[in-house]
């Protein structure tokens, strides 16, 4: 794969670079009014390919927030046109690395040394580039490392980025008035934390620790004193990504015992700590020979104050969503209800709701679940058609729920594709044994 010597990294770069990749888009769309003519039935298709190519290969050069957004989008395999989700779930494995030269001078800014100058061995080449860092492997005292470099200018470009992708964002998620602002604003706190690896590394130390008794899943040794705030430290973990993993012929057992460990993992976490692993995308887990889990990455943490988990978990009760009065109530404490809405809204919204959260919460409100129950999904992939398709919701305010929704949700969505992928049916309430006895569960 061919390497980058150079990052855009100021703001008139980073903007030039983008308004390039628009024109390109622009070119796409006459050429489909065109093709249009001539073609309808797939033009469409080509279009979404035409313009899924140039954006991912304009934001693959910018690398940074601009780039995480498209691997966040890549998640919601219901939101964008299944082009669009195939080219930027690359965004996890497969973007140009920094060549040997620049990440040799920017491993020197970073941490004081060159690379050689600490390990016994360090590889130039990355073995896995991705939206803010690159991995290379090295060696120090007969420790096989795994080495994360940030790169050069992506914390200083967040805010900027982020302003450019807004206007799509706004128009995507149809946001309107100041409202709005604080889900940008929890995105941008969330990509500056993600850039800063001193606090990536407390993190990951303080949740693996905190979960070493969970079984069947493991984590990597984390080294303070061979990181820094853009380089990371830590055990290198042998294994294929969990997406690799979930391609071979693997039996049902195995993907039962994985999916068990996720999910007790992500409970424990979210009911144990009050604060999650929110980005639960393939490339972060890997399955070893032993048929293990490994959760490798911990960048993105979600801390869940008790203001919002009390409301969300009380409202995934089965007995809450079909009681009207308590079902409202939960509504407004997670902000999904306004006071200042209109009665057609408040009807609107406490209908869609609680069709969404009737069929989302089903996991919740089981013994057991199988993640791979193909009936679940269609359910869930018609409700999303459903709704794309309603010219009424297009139409209303759609600043809706507490900011915390957004990466909790995220996080939900996630797991639930994860476990799916490994075709996983889970004991729900397992968790539970793994808690401390003081621990309150909502």
């Amino acid at each position: 794969m061919k390497t980058l010597d150079k990052i855009p990294t100021s703001k008139l770069e980073r903007a030039s670079k983008l308004v390039g990749t628009g024109a390109k888009i622009g070119v796409n769309y006459l050429k489909y009014y065109g093709d249009k003519v001539v073609d309808p039935e797939n033009a469409k298709e080509r279009l979404n390919e035409n313009n899924a190519e140039d954006i991912y290969n304009g934001l693959k050069q910018l690398k940074g927030s601009a780039l995480k957004v498209a691997q966040m989008l890549s998640m919601e395999k219901n939101l964008l046109p299944n082009a669009y989700v195939e080219k930027f779930s690359l965004a996890q494995f497969s973007v140009p690395p920094l060549s040997a030269s620049l990440v040799r001078k920017t491993f020197k800014k970073y941490i004081g040394n060159y690379p050689e100058e600490i390990f016994d061995n360090f590889t130039p080449n990355s073995v896995n580039a991705a939206s803010i860092g690159q991995v290379h492997q090295a060696e120090k005292d007969g420790k096989k490392l795994a080495v994360k470099i940030q790169y050069p200018g992506v914390a200083n470009s967040i805010s900027s980025d982020l302003a450019l992708v807004k206007p799509i964002a706004i128009k995507m998620f149809n946001l309107r008035g100041k409202d709005s602002e604080k889900y940008f604003k929890e995105v941008e706190n969330k990509l500056l934390e993600e850039t800063d690896y001193i606090l990536e590394v407390e993190q990951s130390q303080r949740i693996t620790h905190a979960c070493s008794h969970i079984p069947n899943i493991k984590f990597p040794t984390y080294y303070p004193e061979w990181s820094s705030e853009r380089i990371i430290t830590m055990d290198w973990m042998e294994g294929l990504h969990l997406s690799e993993f979930a391609k071979t012929d693997f039996t049902k057992e195995e993907g039962d015992i994985l999916g068990q460990a996720l999910w007790d993992f992500y409970m424990f976490q979210m009911h144990g700590l009050r604060m999650v692993h929110a980005d639960p995308h393939p490339g972060n887990f890997l399955i070893d020979s032993n048929k293990e889990l490994i959760a490798i990455d911990f960048g993105c943490i979600k801390k869940v104050p008790d203001e919002f988990y009390i409301p969300y978990f009380e409202l995934a009760k089965a007995d809450n969503i079909n009681n009207p009065k308590i079902f409202t109530e939960k509504l407004y404490e997670l902000e999904i209800l306004l006071a200042n809405d209109s009665p057609e809204e408040i009807t609107f919204f406490t209908d869609i709701f609680h069709q969404m959260l009737s069929l989302f919460t089903e996991p919740f409100n089981s013994e057991t679940f199988d993640f791979a129950d193909d009936h679940f999904w269609g359910r869930i992939a018609s409700l999303s058609e459903q709704f794309s398709n309603d010219t009424q919701l297009r139409k209303l305010n759609g600043n809706r729920g507490s900011k915390h929704f957004l990466y909790i949700n995220r996080t939900f969505f996630g797991l639930y594709n994860l476990l799916h992928d490994l075709k996983a049916e889970v004991d729900v309430n397992n968790f539970r044994k793994y808690l401390p006895n003081n621990k309150k569960v909502a």
